[in-house]
């Protein structure tokens, strides 16, 4: 399972960037965070055309579906998605890895269960101005 800003644990940091141009404000080889909208979709080819690793965040079945498509290295759902993500994930055999967003410690075990590829604290992503 990967952990992504857990307090003990080294980990990658997503930037939570809301233009293009916020881009140039991240660290080399950074991974991009986006909410999933179509108004990010410039951003989004933008970073496809630089090989640029990004992390989509969806609400739904069909924005996981687009996330995987569009080449998003992490799909980031919330808890009552996560089940019904993974296994899709699975079943379409995704190159993308699902994240849930988790609050305590404690939800490791419970998204573990669930077989989930990883999870995210609220610590591991920078926003970007």
């Amino acid at each position: 399972m990967l952990l992504f800003g857990h307090r003990f644990i080294e980990s990658e940091r997503f930037y939570h960037v809301f233009d293009i141009d916020a881009i140039v404000q991240t660290p080399p080889s950074s991974t991009i965070y986006l909410e999933f909208e179509e108004k990010n979709l410039d951003i989004i080819e933008y970073l496809n055309q630089n090989a640029i690793k990004f992390a989509l965040k969806v609400h739904n079945v069909t924005e996981l579906i687009y996330a995987s498509a569009l080449g998003a290295s992490y799909i980031h759902v919330e808890q009552n998605l996560a089940k019904t993500a993974q296994k899709i994930a699975e079943n379409y055999l995704f190159d993308a890895k699902i994240l849930v967003h988790i609050e305590s410690e404690d939800e490791i075990e419970e998204m573990a269960l669930l077989g989930i590829d990883g999870v995210m604290f609220a610590e591991a992503i920078v926003k970007i101005a």
